[in-house]
This record gives C-alpha cells, sequence and structure tokens, in this order.
C-alpha cells in the first residue's frame, strides 16, 4: 500500500477552498430580508407597498427628497382588538357589580316577569296574536251623543259668524265702488 503525502501546500488550498465557501454561506445567510422572505414587497402607484411576514405589519414605502422613506400604515386590527379588549374588561366589571347589588337569592340580571313578545308576521289565530297584544293595547274612548251635539252647535254658529263676515265686507266693498 502506497502512502498518501499531504504536502502543505494542499493543505492550504483545501483551507482556502472550504473558507471561501463557508464565506459564501455566511454571506448568503446575512443577505437582505427580502432574499429570506421575511418582506413581501408590491409596487404601487406612490412607490412600494412592504409586508412584513413575520409581524403582519404594512408600510409604505416611497421616495422623498432625502431618499427612500417607509411608514407603517396604521393597522385597524389592532385598534378593533384594544377596543374588545376595553368593551371585555368594562363587561366584566358591570357583571361584578351586578352581582354585588343582587339580592339573596336572585340571579343576577335577571327580570322577574318577561312581557309577552308579538309579532303581527308570525303565524298563528287571530286570536293567540289578539291576546298577546292585549297588555300593549291602546283604547281611545268615542264620543258620546251630547258630545257630538255640542261640536255641531260650535262649528254652526263659527260657519254663520263667517257668512255674515263674508256679506258685510262684500257690501262695504260694493259702498266703495
Amino acid at each position: 500500500m502506497r502512502r498518501m503525502q499531504y504536502r502543505p501546500a494542499g493543505v492550504l488550498a483545501l483551507a482556502a477552498v472550504l473558507a471561501v465557501a463557508g464565506g459564501a454561506a455566511a454571506s448568503a445567510q446575512q443577505g437582505p430580508d427580502t432574499e429570506k422572505g421575511r418582506y413581501t414587497l408590491s409596487t404601487t402607484p406612490d412607490g412600494v407597498l412592504r409586508l412584513d411576514t413575520r409581524t403582519g405589519q404594512v408600510s409604505t414605502c416611497a421616495r422623498r427628497s432625502g431618499g427612500w422613506a417607509c411608514y407603517a400604515v396604521p393597522d385597524e386590527r389592532a385598534a378593533l382588538e384594544a377596543e374588545i379588549g376595553r368593551i371585555s374588561e368594562e363587561n366584566r366589571q358591570l357583571k361584578q357589580a351586578l352581582a354585588a347589588n343582587a339580592r339573596p337569592g336572585e340571579l343576577p340580571g335577571k327580570i322577574e316577569d318577561v312581557l309577552p313578545k308579538a309579532d303581527s308576521l308570525k303565524p298563528g289565530s287571530p286570536d293567540e296574536q289578539k291576546s298577546a297584544r292585549a297588555p300593549n293595547r291602546l283604547e281611545i274612548p268615542l264620543p258620546s251623543d251630547a258630545d257630538v251635539e255640542r261640536a255641531m252647535n260650535f262649528l254652526e254658529k263659527v260657519w254663520r259668524r263667517l257668512v255674515e263676515m263674508a256679506g258685510r265686507v262684500h257690501k262695504d266693498v260694493s259702498d266703495r265702488i
């Protein structure tokens, strides 16, 4: 068997090749984030729209007098989630206050008597609908015969006075001519 001898020049060449290959791999890993897929860029008429795929943040980038500048687009989702959180906390506090004010043996927030619901479009017999509407029914009493007679006498007097006034005005105008 023949033994292989390594020469120092060959070892140095091999080390140089490995160093160049390792440096290329390291530089590829340290390249811009768009190459690794963190940002997705889309062109718009005003510039570029940039989406950060890790955080979901959207930015608009445009050329300004000093170069390119990117500004974060307001996130409605974050605002909505903040409002939902605020309302949830307020709801929790109101439930606690309601439970603190409840009488013993009573469920908090429960109404003693449930009001009947009536729906005119709901199928059912007219009697069922009528009985369901009965508590909400408004009745206006009709006038009696005496009330009608008084109203008629009043209107008759008003009419006679109006006719008399018209006659006087007609007479005054015909006398002046």
